[in-house]
């Protein structure tokens, strides 16, 4: 079994939504960048470790988002 330990530490994410939210909402994405595109969603920046982006990924299917990407970014 691989050491989780690795994926504890802050780190890019870019999760992508069907639909989308007005400015209000965008607080509850800390400090992510929200782009908005037709009938998707970018969201792009640093998550602090695994627990918050399962937090995040929480309040998108909250708002009944569905969920279309997520993608571990490279650090560089």
């Amino acid at each position: 079994m691989a050491n989780g330990r690795q994926f504890d530490q802050p780190t890019r994410y870019r999760i992508k939504v069907k639909g989308g939210f007005d400015e209000r909402w965008a607080d509850w994405f800390d400090a992510l960048t929200v782009i908005q595109h037709k009938d998707e969603t970018l969201l792009t920046g640093w998550v602090r470790d695994q627990a918050a982006l399962h937090g995040l990924l929480a309040r998108i299917r909250d708002l009944g988002l569905p969920i279309l990407l997520v993608e571990r970014l490279p650090e560089s």
